[in-house]
């Protein structure tokens, strides 16, 4: 491995490490939905995993597409801006609309207690909710069964902004050889970081008393995108 290539790999590392710790998007929707939808260990490895591919794939495709045709890396780097704004947007209204639901369905879940008066002059309560007695078992659990796909589809148009200007053209100048390792580099990092933070987080919350809040895990989960979002389209994170 010559001195070029390895100095190409340092930095694919390090660019994908520290462009996904520094970008919330990244981890924040998996963590808060995983804990919402109870998806097992495995669906959110999943999920995360596919989201992540679907996130550097479409940046990688994209260089792929401008190194091969020549197109100037501003010109890709205004596509990719695009790219960001219509994800951020989509992230923002996403949780937005997810976070209004949770709350309806906080409210429509809130327990109550009936009180039961008997013949003998004893009296019982039990505390239930309506919205359970009303389930059926064939309907989705919680609600939550297309959310995946939602996220795939935002990360799909989200960008990888430091991926095509600070590693696939200067690896272009080598060989391609060079923009495949690059690109396979910073693609097993990034995804490996997010799915490192995920479940690491998922692992954290076990700790925490959440049972009092478990109702409302839905409506904290989109407020916890719709801010995000915002912090992505308007912070720059």
């Amino acid at each position: 491995m010559n001195q070029e290539l390895s100095i190409l790999i340092i930095t694919a590392v390090s660019v994908a490490l520290f462009h996904t710790l520094l970008g919330p998007d990244h981890y924040v929707p998996f963590i808060v939905m995983s804990k919402a939808g109870k998806w097992s260990t495995l669906k959110t490895t999943l999920v995360t995993i596919l989201c992540g591919i679907g996130h550097v794939g479409s940046s990688v495709l994209l260089g792929f597409v401008g190194v091969g045709f020549g197109i100037a890396v501003a010109h890709l780097q205004t596509v990719e801006s695009i790219r960001g704004n219509i994800a951020g947007w989509f992230l923002i209204a996403f949780g937005l609309v997810y976070g209004i639901w949770g709350i309806r369905k906080a409210i429509l879940n809130k327990p109550h207690t009936h009180i039961h008066p008997h013949s003998d002059g004893h009296t019982h309560s039990h505390t239930h909710i309506h919205a359970e007695e009303h389930a059926h078992i064939h309907e989705q659990p919680d609600g939550t069964g297309m959310t995946p796909w939602v996220l795939f589809i935002i990360f799909v148009l989200g960008p990888c902004e430091p991926l095509i200007p600070i590693l696939m053209y200067p690896a272009a100048q080598g060989h391609l050889f060079y923009v495949v390792i690059v690109s396979l580099v910073f693609g097993v990092v990034t995804i490996g970081t997010m799915v490192g933070i995920v479940l690491g987080s998922i692992a954290g919350l076990r700790f925490l008393p959440t049972k009092q809040f478990e109702r409302y895990t839905h409506a904290l989960a989109g407020i916890s995108i719709f801010f995000c979002g915002i912090a992505i389209q308007f912070l720059g994170l």
